[in-house]
């Protein structure tokens, strides 16, 4: 049952990242499904991208979908994006609502709203500990 819950918990927004690599997909990108994520990638993916607020950005979580620029930059941000898959786990439909919460508050604070954001630092450690084949 748990493990049901944690695909449930993020459907909604699973459901808009399945859109999105649909529209990857049609645009002469790929799809594979891994690990229990897709991830998608391809021309429309990178426009897409271009439009995120943060800007400069290679790949984004949906729920339980991974959207990247191009293979490459779904293989360098596998394990950063397989971190914010397992934060919507977490935090279901409320993870956005916190990410933006906590990055108003770190510019509040004076922080950088993006790279002292706590979920980020959390998906950058995971990165920087991951010992897997990015490439596989």
């Amino acid at each position: 049952m748990r493990s049901m819950w944690r695909y449930l918990w993020p459907l909604p927004l699973t459901l808009l990242g399945l859109a999105l690599a649909l529209l990857a997909r049609l645009s002469g990108g790929t799809w594979t499904i891994r690990g229990g994520v897709v991830e998608a990638c391809g021309p429309a993916a990178r426009m897409m991208l271009r439009l995120h607020p943060v800007g400069g950005v290679i790949a984004m979580a949906l729920g339980h979908v991974v959207i990247a620029r191009d293979s490459s930059c779904l293989a360098q941000s596998r394990a950063h994006e397989r971190e914010h898959v397992r934060q919507f786990e977490r935090w279901g439909m409320l993870f956005p609502v916190v990410y933006v919460g906590e990055s108003a508050y770190c510019w509040i604070s004076g922080q950088d709203p993006y790279l002292a954001n706590r979920f980020e630092r959390a998906a950058e450690a995971a990165a920087r500990t991951d010992t897997t084949d990015t490439q596989n």
